[in-house]
């Protein structure tokens, strides 16, 4: 069972909280700034860096999107789990599927990202598409990691 679903964070200490909770030995961050991007960076046990005004931090099991609003956060959650405590779903009787398909990352060298796009030499990133059931309509793109084989 997949879940679509949405949350108000009120501060960044709040935020920080929820993305060291959800993340594990295979978990990355991508910041965006209006004039910058951190690149694809490793989480490690913690989030101790000051989140940006808008990013994601994602593993092999759910993607958290965050965008400032105020002096809070909107916080997005696509997982293909249950859904995390306090987390509404996006469209009340949305029926969701998933499907992972292999990923292109840009080159190191990109320009078009402010300051080069860095990320690890080894990861194996994929994207996870979140279609609605009944339509086949794919809403969301997430990223995911993909499972060692």
């Amino acid at each position: 069972m997949s879940f679509v679903g949405s949350k108000k964070i009120d501060s960044v200490d709040e935020l920080k909280e929820l993305l060291t909770q959800n993340a594990n030995s295979s978990s990355y961050y991508f910041l965006r700034w209006v004039d910058k991007v951190s690149g694809i960076k490793e989480l490690r046990s913690n989030f101790e860096q000051n989140p940006s005004p808008e990013g994601q931090m994602f593993n092999s099991k759910l993607e958290l999107r965050w965008k400032r609003k105020g002096s809070g956060f909107e916080v997005l959650l696509l997982t293909e789990g249950d859904s995390l405590l306090e987390f509404k779903p996006l469209e009340k009787d949305c029926e969701w599927e998933t499907e992972v398909r292999k990923a292109c990352l840009y080159q190191q060298t990109e320009t078009r990202f402010p300051n080069r796009f860095h990320y690890p030499d080894n990861l194996k990133i994929a994207q996870r598409y979140f279609k609605n059931k009944a339509t086949s309509t794919v809403h969301f793109i997430a990223l995911t990691i993909q499972d060692k084989q």
